[in-house]
């Protein structure tokens, strides 16, 4: 870093025509005041997406890309049967013939492979396959004029196509290049008709235009299935999105995804955001996720960044707060409060022993994720205020205190949303004024902890249970996912069901856009 450092030096001393170099060539010390200024300069030097810590990464197996295949060796049969191609019109000797009308009939790709490509994207190959069509022949030879249909097959289709997979601009994962190689090793047309036999010698002739026609059209066809459709699937993976009114979820690639022989690794920024300031980040300073198996179809790691800036945008949205009364609190934990402040309520009004009482609680920070190896725990420090509540008054303050809980929060996933369950294993209360207020708060510990449990921990997993969505397309869930848990981070390995067809997905999507533009 010294050396850049005085480079940067030499560069900015070469601007102004002075000169740092002794007369004997070596490097001359800088001054104090020199150095502290291009520290400066480079400190405020941008970060790029690739210096971000991730808080989400997705890892997909060659065993989740052979479940692909079949979906996309379909979608790919689908796309070339609507290949279309040009009339053919043309003469040889005394034959004037015109081709039209041409149909691919059957498509049998029996030897497909999708595999990575290191440092690319994905390679899709299909070896030795065979496509039969139909088009119509009119052919007039001297006098005589024919019409009827011709059966072709193509043998020996081989398509060889590289999906180069990028990082676009708005952080989204994207097929930036397609580079495509088809070609037919021979093709065979049987004629119908009344001088079908007569016209088989011509065959050959025009077979090997229709080759060469079916050879000009496979990659095109190729293209508009990666470049459009595909690209189209992609866009339905969220990037930045709203969870509900309150919070949203930043889903942006930090950098291109990285492709090895074995998988498929993608860095998100995995950052929750308050969508009143949606341009505020918070800091990653947690480790980074390590995955390290390939067993299972895909692999999601979460840090504990993840949740923490979930916690942290759900405290700025003020989402931490609530009041426990009237129903929501139990007659013996109200009488209990009463006989606990039986003192300060008379000394303030005797007449408020008949008011109902509320306790009103809200975080003093955003809670805290811990991740280690035997689970994941929730911290929240907060403070709970006693009030009482006069019949057409202002409520009234009987004691503030300090309130210190852990949560074990259970992870899992439901399809591609992921969830959160939550169970309360830790609680205290104290006073900040004296240990001997402490003291007298002791009997209200047990109480209080069930209350929670009975009236706020359920709250929070109805809410919980809603889950967010992972970075994952749509129509494909998690099924048989395992969780399990590191220091810093969760690692949850599934296998992938596709809930709907690739066509059928994009077909949803382009109508989708097609409805918002009207």
């Amino acid at each position: 870093m010294l050396y850049k450092v005085e480079e940067l030096d030499l560069v900015l001393v070469a601007k102004t025509g002075e000169s740092r170099l002794p007369q004997n060539g070596t490097r001359r010390a800088h001054s104090g005041t020199m150095t502290a200024f291009i520290v400066s300069v480079l400190f405020l030097l941008p970060l790029t997406m690739a210096d971000i810590t991730p808080g989400c990464k997705i890892r997909f197996t060659s065993r989740g890309l052979e479940m692909l295949k079949y979906e996309t060796q379909k979608f790919v049969e689908e796309e070339l049967s609507n290949i279309t191609m040009p009339e053919m019109k043309g003469k040889e000797g005394r034959f004037q013939y015109t081709i039209n009308n041409v149909k691919i009939t059957e498509l049998n790709l029996t030897h497909v492979d999708l595999r990575f490509q290191p440092d690319l994207g994905l390679l899709f190959e299909v070896e030795n396959s065979s496509i039969t069509l139909n088009f119509q022949r009119r052919i007039l030879y001297w006098f005589f004029f024919d019409v009827g249909s011709i059966n072709a097959s193509a043998e020996g289709v081989n398509i060889h196509t590289a999906l180069n997979l990028i990082r676009d601009d708005m952080g989204r994962l994207k097929i930036s290049n397609i580079t495509c190689d088809a070609y037919i090793t021979k093709m065979k047309a049987k004629f119908s008709g009344t001088l079908g036999r007569v016209y088989d010698f011509i065959a050959t002739f025009l077979t090997t235009g229709m080759r060469f026609l079916l050879n000009q059209q496979i990659c095109p066809s190729m293209d508009r299935a990666g470049l459009v459709l595909i690209n189209s699937l992609l866009e339905t993976i969220p990037v930045r999105s709203e969870v509900d009114s309150y919070i949203g979820i930043d889903y942006s690639l930090l950098q291109d995804p990285v492709v090895t022989e074995s998988s498929l690794d993608m860095d998100f920024r995995g950052m929750f955001y308050e969508l009143k300031n949606e341009n505020e980040t918070l800091p990653n300073n947690a480790v980074n996720p390590i995955m390290t198996e390939y067993d299972k179809m895909v692999y999601l790691a979460l840090s504990e960044y993840f949740f923490d800036s979930g916690l942290d945008a759900y405290f700025k949205a003020e989402m931490f707060k609530t009041e426990i009364s009237n129903g929501r609190m139990s007659k013996d934990m109200e009488m209990l409060l009463k006989t606990t402040y039986f003192a300060t309520i008379m000394m303030l009004n005797p007449a408020l022993m008949e008011a109902p009482l509320s306790l009103e609680l809200e975080t003093t920070s955003p809670p805290r994720c811990t991740i280690k190896s035997s689970g994941a725990s929730v911290s929240v420090n907060a403070i709970v205020n006693v009030l009482v509540l006069p019949p057409g008054q202002d409520p009234v303050q009987l004691s503030s205190m300090t309130m210190e809980t852990k949560f074990n929060a259970k992870v899992s996933m439901k399809g591609k949303r992921l969830t959160v369950h939550m169970d309360l294993r830790r609680f205290k209360i104290f006073s900040n004024k004296s240990a001997l207020e402490s003291l007298a708060l002791i009997p209200l510990q047990g109480p209080l902890k069930t209350m929670l449990q009975i009236s706020v921990v359920p709250l929070i997993n109805n809410y919980t249970k809603r889950g967010v969505q992972i970075p994952l397309a749509e129509g494909m869930d998690f099924i048989e996912e395992v969780v399990t848990y590191h220091n810093g981070y969760i690692v949850i390995g599934a296998d992938l069901h596709f809930t709907t067809g690739l066509r059928e997905v994009i077909q949803s999507k382009m109508e989708g856009e097609s409805a918002n533009a009207v």
